[in-house]
């Protein structure tokens, strides 16, 4: 059951990488895969960082107050992504032709580490709920890192047709609806 959770917190971590690699896919921005593997490691660092620090955390709690209080984070954060405004994001997230300092329509390296922190929050959530339960952290962080490279590439690559489906238009609602799903199964078990 627990692989079902890393997979389902590494799908939840990388939606909005989605939603970026459709907008460029629209734009027609190439993401060349050194730039897309820079967001991943990007991501893969902050859920590594969470994840030590909620380890930390938990030497000063009982495991089953970890658990519980690991859940209860997932819930929280799930339940903000769903009723945030969505004109709260960064600029960047808005227009991701902002990333592309030089306008050449090629995300550089250099372009790419920016975007990877800004895309990274949801790792850092996950990451630290993760870390507060108890989850494996390679496991966690691999998957975080799988489908970063998958959601940017597999978004670029399918922009127009993926924009049309429910999950291209409201990254940040099944993310969050995702998040809480975990969190309710991470408090139970």
């Amino acid at each position: 059951m627990q692989w079902l959770t890393i997979l389902f917190l590494g799908v939840a971590a990388n939606l909005d990488n989605l939603g970026i690699g459709l907008a460029y896919g629209i734009r027609k921005t190439a993401i060349p895969f050194r730039s897309n593997a820079a967001i991943a490691i990007v991501s893969m660092a902050v859920a590594v960082v969470a994840m030590l620090a909620a380890e930390y955390v938990t030497l000063f709690i009982p495991e089953e107050m970890a658990n519980r209080l690991g859940g209860f984070l997932l819930i929280a954060i799930g339940l903000w992504m769903l009723i945030q405004p969505q004109s709260s994001g960064p600029k960047i997230l808005e227009d991701p032709d902002v990333a592309d300092t030089d306008g050449d329509r090629i995300l550089s390296v250099r372009e790419a580490f920016p975007l990877g922190f800004l895309l990274s929050a949801n790792s850092l959530a996950g990451g630290f709920g993760m870390g507060v339960s108890g989850g494996p952290m390679l496991g966690t962080v691999l998957s975080i890192g799988f489908f970063s490279l998958v959601t940017v590439g597999g978004g670029q690559r399918f922009g127009q047709l993926l924009t049309r489906t429910w999950i291209g238009r409201y990254p940040s609602e099944v993310a969050g609806g995702l998040l809480m799903l975990i969190g309710m199964v991470e408090m139970v078990i």
